[in-house]
């Protein structure tokens, strides 16, 4: 738990000292490492995430079961791979990585922000 950094501040809307739950978490299919999740809960809309144990249910399986969302806003990009995404998702310092960043709000206040960084030859394919 930390005070929400400024730019998260301006990205959510959320009041000076807001303080948030800040967790990363690693995703394996077959034993690999496939996803890195960067999250951030607002504290103040869920209070009860401070001292949730994550270890049996990830995060978002626990926000899908414990706040609804009135509005969501998705965005892919690609990102300079950091040193995070080095160490676990075996790409080297700058390369472009495959992004899915989510927000959600409801009724106005902000819940959560993550982004989703993927494994080199990761493929996200919707059909419609």
């Amino acid at each position: 738990v930390v005070v929400a950094p400024d730019w998260l501040r301006a990205r959510m809307g959320l009041k000076a000292r807001s303080k948030v739950v800040h967790l990363v978490c690693l995703h394996f299919a077959d034993g690999v490492a496939f996803q890195l999740e960067d999250r951030w809960i607002n504290a103040s809309a869920l209070p009860q995430a401070v001292e949730q144990d994550f270890s049996a249910a990830g995060p978002n399986e626990w926000l899908v079961a414990t706040v609804p969302f009135s509005e969501v806003e998705v965005s892919f990009l690609a990102q300079a791979a950091d040193a995070l995404m080095v160490a676990h998702l075996d790409h080297a310092l700058g390369d472009p990585v495959f992004c899915v960043e989510r927000a959600t709000w409801w009724q106005n206040a902000a819940v959560t922000l993550v982004t989703l960084a993927h494994r080199r030859g990761y493929r996200m394919t919707t059909r419609y």
